[in-house]
């Protein structure tokens, strides 16, 4: 995962997941639901990561541990990415 992957999911966390802290103070792994994401905000995070990546993540990706840090989900968008090229 390189750092404009990064920094692209730090925005979208920062407009759409309605974190208690700033995203850009997170670590890769930790606990986005811990830092106050909803489930609710989990699904509008996810609709507005496949419009960023122009990827669509699988009914097999769409739990909580695929969207839990953001390590997770620069991994999840690294495999999705993979698969199309």
């Amino acid at each position: 995962m390189n750092d404009e992957t990064l920094s692209a999911i730090r925005e979208v966390l920062r407009d759409h997941a309605r974190l208690a802290v700033d995203p850009t103070t997170l670590q890769e792994d930790d606990d986005l639901f811990q830092a106050g994401m909803s489930s609710h905000a989990s699904v509008n995070v996810m609709l507005a990561l496949e419009d960023r990546f122009d990827v669509e993540f699988p009914d097999a990706m769409l739990k909580r541990s695929a969207f839990e840090s953001i390590g997770a989900i620069a991994q999840g968008i690294d495999q999705l990415q993979a698969e199309v090229a």
